[in-house]
């Protein structure tokens, strides 16, 4: 079977090359961290990231990043996105012109405004896909039922892709729109902030209602200006993906909008869990983006005060419900 580098050993990384891993594939998972990788290793367990599963035994991890890509035919990023461009500016070094790159991170650069696909064709320019849609890395690693949509523009590509990731409990859905795709990812993780600082205020159902289709609004109304499939935000990687992180307790971005909402400092959240909330780095990058391309986006605006200009959760909650009446469509 064909072998395969997953670079990124959080939750979904490690999740993933479980899964292809019994599936039959030779994977190796590259790790940042020597001792997660010695503990993949020795103990077959990932504490940091995954405390309390036990992964299968042919997954091998390394901190050795040439010696994971150099011989992969396929290539899976699932590093945090802001530390994506370092990461394969390294790895292209070695990683060879045929090999197909899948993207499964869930977030817009800052500065470049660039999605995580379009980060590693700008580096690498190699065939690429993406990976998206409503999966929290504990309930696939325990075989729950998953669909997910992987979206590229080569249909052959696509094809192969769909059938490599498929399981009895991952369902894999093609699509060719990684634009809509990699927005819907990147944006829901804002709303799901928003989300959670609603119900730890303790605004309630109707409030948690209106955010979630409201948001959906204004991640079609960017999708569209930027060039995406309507269509795209009605499925899996948008309303799928939304409705997950906006009501789901193991949503790390509503989580972190949970205790926000009660009170919490935004560094002393960060500074407690080795978990990456791409929500929290995204509202800034979607919050420039719309004002980019002249995109109505209260939502995402609101949040972006609430991480990045001290505004009070309370207040932001007030400011939306106050804001001029209009029609709905």
């Amino acid at each position: 079977m064909s072998y395969i580098a997953v670079i990124g050993a959080g939750s979904w990384g490690t999740t993933l090359a479980s899964l292809l891993v019994e599936k039959g594939y030779e994977v190796s998972l590259w790790t940042f961290e020597k001792e997660v990788a010695a503990e993949i290793n020795n103990y077959f367990t990932n504490n940091t990231y995954l405390p309390g599963v036990k992964l299968p035994r042919g997954l091998e991890a390394t901190d050795y990043l040439p010696g994971a890509v150099k011989n992969a035919r396929y290539i899976l990023n699932v590093v945090p996105t802001q530390f994506i461009r370092s990461v394969f500016r390294e790895a292209g070094k070695y990683i060879h012109e045929n090999a197909v790159i899948v993207s499964a991170s869930k977030g817009i650069e800052h500065g470049t405004l660039l999605t995580a696909a379009s980060i590693l064709n700008e580096i690498l320019g190699n065939h690429s896909a993406v990976l998206s849609g409503p999966s929290f890395a504990r309930e696939v690693i325990s075989k729950l039922p998953t669909a997910v949509t992987l979206a590229t523009g080569n249909s052959q590509i696509g094809l192969l892709l769909q059938e490599i990731f498929n399981t009895s409990y991952f369902r894999v859905y093609t699509h060719s729109d990684i634009l809509g795709v990699e927005l819907g990812g990147a944006l829901k993780n804002v709303i799901a902030i928003a989300s959670g600082i609603s119900d730890g205020l303790g605004l309630g159902h109707n409030a948690r209602a209106a955010l979630i289709t409201r948001g959906i609004a204004e991640m079609m109304r960017l999708g569209e200006n930027m060039g995406a499939d309507k269509r795209t935000f009605s499925g899996l990687s948008g309303m799928g993906d939304l409705v997950l992180t906006c009501t789901g307790p193991l949503s790390r971005n509503y989580s972190v909008g949970v205790k926000l909402g009660q009170g919490a400092k935004l560094n002393d959240i960060l500074s407690s869990t080795k978990s990456v909330a791409e929500g929290v780095a995204t509202a800034l990058s979607a919050f420039e983006l719309s004002k980019k391309f002249g995109v109505e986006m209260p939502i995402v605006e609101k949040v972006y005060e609430v991480l990045y200009k001290d505004r009070s959760p309370a207040e932001a909650v007030n400011m939306l419900m106050n804001r001029a009446l209009r029609s709905e469509f």
